[in-house]
């Protein structure tokens, strides 16, 4: 599974131990184990922490895409996004580039 491989390689890169990675999930190390061998699969709400604590994508870690980082190409100087009067967070453009990356997916599969 490509969650997997990818939570290995990232911890291999970063040279952390399974037990860091547990301890800053407040989980398990067996369960940590386990999705890197693929004997479980995380949570959405894991894969969203594995995520911010990897500093990659969910896109990434699910195999949506292979770019690690999002992409976000404004072509005006000055683009500002809100919703409701408020400006959008940058954690807020990611998980709507990801929402439109799913539903993309989404749509190419029918």
């Amino acid at each position: 599974m490509m969650i997997s491989k990818r939570l290995s390689e990232l911890r291999k890169r970063k040279q952390w131990s399974l037990q860091y990675i547990a301890d800053q999930l407040n989980i398990a190390k067996s369960t940590y184990a386990g999705y890197e061998s693929g004997y479980r699969q995380p949570s959405l709400e894991a894969v969203k922490e594995l995520a911010t604590l990897f500093g990659t994508t969910t896109d990434y870690l699910l195999g949506t895409t292979d770019e690690e980082q999002p992409s976000i190409e404004l072509t005006r100087p000055t683009v500002r996004l809100t919703v409701d009067g408020e400006p959008l967070t940058e954690d807020e453009i990611i998980q709507l580039i990801a929402f439109i990356r799913a539903k993309r997916d989404i749509e190419n599969k029918k």
